[in-house]
């Protein structure tokens, strides 16, 4: 492998363990709340509330990342995300009262939502668009083995006595010290260099990551780009913007109410609803998460040969007809836990081939560079409240009508993705950042 290769691959990796700890903070949940349960003595509607305050914390960390980071630079802004990682995990272990939880767990939301936003924007920003797609998917990649891991240390606290919650929640320690004084090491975003008129420190990242030929191609790229805007949000609103914005923004509420994070923040207590013992339910939950990391590397592989728009709609369709079995396997229970388990693990391969990395591809690629950290910022806070609605709902629904009933509404919802995709969603592989962003002047 080339030395540029590994530059920004080594680059790419420390930006991506902001999205190892996103998926681990959220999915620790899965194994501690059953616990937390019978220690706090929390009905349904409190549960839904303990695992999903996080993800208002989500927002206004999505929100704020954008926004900020387009001040303060991309890699500032992450180092800001690891401490709060690092207070929420070590806050979570140590709570007297829900209350106490409830308030880290928010802190802990503010580093998850800036991450989700960061992490993949700033690995857009300093990839070569020939493997943009594939380096984009390693965060998605990162996500997944955070989930793996969460799911690993619940089975393996899981028997750990009364406390063993807080050994959960505290090992998210040990990654967001390491992601802090990784991310001392990496440079700032070349784009964002070049819009903060430092643009000698620009060609040497872009050198490093690719050759002085492209770094002075991507300079002169960026610097036509960025002529073209003013760069106030408002910009998002102009007709050139406006379909990019619409596009970013239904993707990823889409993501969310098809249901992934229903099946991974909940699958224990799925699972115990299918006929699993706890322990057991646990450790299904680690070959979920072993199979959505396994996919995922099927979408790094395929991101940029195969392209996004024909993933995204095949996955979907799969997504689909795996929730329609689903819920019949829950409303009929004429099925073994093992058949509801397979059924289970289709669904994960389809998301994580597809849904799960592309929708943080196209959302890091399509937007204009002045404000791509405003919008990015905007649309992932639109998927963190479309997060929390699912998130808050499912066991409530459960509950009251059926889990069938959950898994039904997700599947129509992958029907109406597949509809939107068709219509709207355009093919980005291969092309530069610039190129897509002129893609929508033209249009205009």
């Amino acid at each position: 492998m080339k030395k540029t290769a590994w530059y920004v691959l080594s680059v790419t990796l420390v930006a991506a363990i902001g999205g190892l700890i996103f998926g681990f903070d959220t999915a620790i949940v899965a194994g501690a709340t059953r616990y937390m349960k019978e220690q706090f003595s929390l009905d349904s509607l409190q549960e839904g509330w303990a695992v999903s305050v996080v993800l208002i914390g989500c927002m206004f960390g999505a929100g704020l990342a954008g926004p900020i980071s387009d001040r303060i630079g991309r890699r500032r802004f992450m180092l800001i995300s690891a401490v709060l990682f690092l207070v929420s995990a070590v806050g979570c272990a140590l709570p007297r009262t829900i209350t106490e939880f409830v308030i880290f767990r928010f802190i802990g939301g503010l580093g998850i939502g800036s991450a989700a936003v960061l992490s993949p924007l700033y690995i857009a920003e300093i990839a070569p668009a020939r493997v943009r797609g594939a380096l984009v998917s390693v965060n998605q990649l990162a996500i997944v083995t955070g989930i793996l891991l969460a799911y690993f240390v619940n089975w393996a606290f899981a028997g750990a006595g009364p406390a063993n919650w807080r050994w959960m929640y505290a090992m998210g320690a040990v990654p967001s010290v390491l992601f802090f004084f990784l991310l001392l090491g990496v440079p700032e975003s070349p784009r964002w260099l070049v819009k903060n008129g430092r643009e000698d420190e620009a060609r040497t990242v872009l050198t490093r990551a690719d050759s002085a030929e492209a770094a002075a191609a991507g300079i002169r790229e960026i610097k036509d780009t960025l002529a073209l805007e003013e760069g106030s949000f408002r910009e998002l609103f102009r007709p050139a913007f406006r379909r990019p914005l619409l596009i970013a923004v239904v993707l990823a509420v889409f993501q969310q109410i098809t249901g992934i994070n229903a099946i991974l923040y909940y699958a224990p207590r799925i699972f115990e609803g299918a006929g699993f013992e706890r322990m057991s339910a646990i450790g299904q939950s680690t070959i979920v998460g072993l199979v959505n990391m396994l996919f995922t590397v099927v979408a790094i592989v395929l991101a940029d040969r195969v392209g996004r728009r024909p993933l995204l709609l095949v996955a979907t369709g799969g997504m689909g007809v795996s929730l329609v079995l689903l819920g019949a396997a829950f409303k009929f229970p004429v099925l073994p836990a093992s058949a509801l388990l397979l059924i289970i693990l289709l669904y994960i391969a389809f998301f994580a081939s597809a849904m799960g990395p592309l929708v943080w591809v196209v959302m890091a690629e399509i937007f204009p560079i002045k404000v791509r950290g405003s919008a990015m910022g905007m649309a992932t806070l639109i998927l963190w409240l479309a997060d929390f609605a699912v998130t808050l709902t499912f066991p409530v629904i459960s509950d009251r009508f059926h889990p069938s009933s959950a898994f039904w509404l997700y599947a129509a919802m992958c029907a109406l993705d597949l509809v939107f995709m068709w219509f709207f969603l355009p093919e980005t592989k291969g092309k530069t950042l610039e190129e897509i962003e002129r893609r929508w002047l033209k249009a205009a």
